[in-house]
């Protein structure tokens, strides 16, 4: 009591310099200084801060969207944050919706369908001494009953479970992560607040974790991947790690394995998909995390070099920064291909002692087999599955060019995604360059071209049965492309001579024949010029969902 006492005489804090540096000091840094261009500040977010504001509360735009600012960015998202209750914001709009357990937030929407909008709002937090919190001995899903009513609590790790007790904005800042990240903007009067040097790391290009590293990883092991993440996008801006922010990065990814599996495979779409996957790679490479983070994630590290995997990730990083859609089915489709690719060709020639399966099977088979061992049981992975299913299922329909088989493909919802894997495929000499370049104009042509374009695949069919036969004694192709280009040949002239059928998408169990009905001599005309796609771009890698 004494000590405290004596403390307080001083202008001493209650935890000695080493909590007065903790919240840090306040600096209202002006906009002759800052030079933020108001302009690049997005108007719902103005909109979001302005009604708090008039409704009597802090407000300010937090986080990232301050950092990109500062660098002369146009941020993609803008976060708010505000000394409001989640319960006070919501009231204040009319389409706002209060989520999450483990931290609290508001969602303010503006539009609807894919042109909606965004912006979260979050309550200023006090920093809490973990020391002090409830703690539990599970985790969130064994220890939910007990974490239902508690407010801050942590498992036996130091791990925070819960983390919904507000206080000033000098502790809110204190509980961020890097200093680059923990600066707030008031669009009105345009002061940027900042309590832990944030802008001189950002004219030094410097990512720093406020307060203790190692204790930080620990409190929440996903910090870890959000440095990881943070580096490989500032990179190119010339950003680098402290020192003291990385060592203890490979010890502390140990942490990874006690939180949910859910939660690290949404993070590591984050990193894969936000248009920076290849600096990503690198990143981790050069941390020294290649292994550990998720086992998915393993498995990108490792091929990021083969020519598919690599096109892939370039691809998915071109259209994240041309503001186009990506969906996460594509790019594991490409990382997981060379799995299904060798389980299908294992089980059509029965190898290790297996009984050959006819072709579609053998596909399906493989494909289960994969998502067994490598996607596992995480959230979203039906939907995730069933896209990545019909993306593989509908590859060797390409060779198919005949018949009503590519009318039915192209009116395929998942068209557009399965195309473009074709399309990489052929890229890297996969597929022949001349199949996709027929089916992209055959996907984007009118019913006078598409007619042609069968007849001129009628007409090369017709040509090849000629060569064979004047030369009946020539000796058989040797190789598994040629075999089974020849295979596709047979199955094509096939289905000229019986003028059938197959449902699209259906493949008979034990690769028994499907039931024919019969093929229309004339089709409707097509309107809109054919094609499935999304407005008939080719070589799209991450296609929307």
């Amino acid at each position: 009591m004494i000590k405290k006492f004596i403390d307080k005489l001083l202008g001493k804090s209650a935890g000695g310099t080493q909590g007065k540096s903790r919240f840090g000091k306040r600096q209202e840094v002006p906009a002759e200084v800052h030079k933020i261009d108001p302009a690049l500040v997005d108007e719902r977010a103005k909109n979001v801060v302005t009604t708090l504001q008039q409704a009597g509360y802090e407000a300010y735009v937090v986080g990232g969207a301050v950092r990109d600012l500062l660098l002369g960015l146009r941020p993609k998202d803008f976060d708010v944050a505000t000394n409001a209750t989640p319960e006070q914001v919501k009231s204040l709009f009319r389409r706002a919706f209060i989520i999450g357990r483990r931290f609290r937030i508001v969602h303010v929407v503006y539009g609807r369908g894919r042109e909606h909008e965004v912006i979260e709002v979050s309550t200023f937090r006090a920093y809490m001494d973990n020391a002090a919190a409830e703690q539990v001995a599970g985790n969130e899903r064994t220890s939910k009953g007990e974490l239902a009513s508690m407010k801050h609590a942590v498992d036996a790790s130091g791990r925070v479970l819960r983390d919904n007790v507000w206080g000033p904005q000098e502790e809110d800042a204190a509980r961020r992560d890097f200093t680059v990240n923990a600066m707030y903007y008031d669009p009105a009067n345009q002061i940027v607040v900042d309590y832990h040097n944030g802008i001189k790391d950002a004219q030094k290009l410097t990512l720093r974790m406020i307060g203790d590293p190692a204790t930080r990883y620990r409190e929440d092991p996903v910090r870890i991947i959000r440095a990881i993440r943070f580096s490989a996008k500032l990179a190119a801006l010339g950003f680098k790690m402290e020192a003291k922010t990385a060592a203890p990065l490979v010890e502390s990814s140990k942490l990874l394995a006690d939180v949910p599996q859910s939660r690290l495979f949404d993070e590591m779409l984050k990193l894969l998909q936000t248009g920076h996957a290849i600096a990503t790679v690198e990143q981790l490479r050069k941390l020294g995390l290649v292994t550990g983070i998720y086992p998915l994630l393993d498995v990108v590290v490792e091929r990021a070099d083969s020519p598919f995997v690599k096109a892939a990730l370039q691809d998915t990083d071109r259209r994240v920064g041309e503001g186009k859609p990506v969906a996460p089915s594509f790019l594991l489709a490409c990382v997981l291909w060379a799995d299904v690719r060798d389980g299908w060709a294992q089980r059509i020639e029965g190898r290790h002692g297996q009984r050959p399966q006819p072709p579609f099977p053998a596909l399906q088979d493989a494909i289960d087999d994969v998502f067994n061992a490598r996607i596992g049981d995480v959230s979203g992975r039906g939907k995730l599955a069933a896209d990545m299913r019909e993306i593989w299922m509908m590859q060797p329909r390409f060779d198919k060019r005949t018949g009503s088989t590519p009318y039915s493909l192209v009116d395929q919802a998942r068209f557009r995604a399965a195309f473009d894997f074709m399309r990489l495929r052929a890229d890297v000499g996969e597929v022949s360059e001349a199949i996709a370049e027929w089916w992209q104009e055959f996907s984007t042509a009118d019913e006078v071209r598409q007619q042609d374009l069968l007849e001129q695949v009628r007409d090369e069919q017709k040509t090849r049965q000629r060569v064979r036969t004047r030369d009946p004694v020539a000796p058989k192709p040797r190789g598994e492309p040629v075999a089974r280009q020849h295979q596709a040949d047979a199955e094509l002239r096939q289905d000229d001579e019986a003028e059938v059928e197959v449902d699209a998408g259906a493949v008979p169990p034990d690769g028994e024949a499907a039931a024919p009905r019969k093929r229309r001599r004339r089709r409707k005309p097509r309107t809109g010029g054919g094609g499935g796609g999304s407005g008939g771009e080719g070589g799209g890698s991450a296609a929307a969902e």
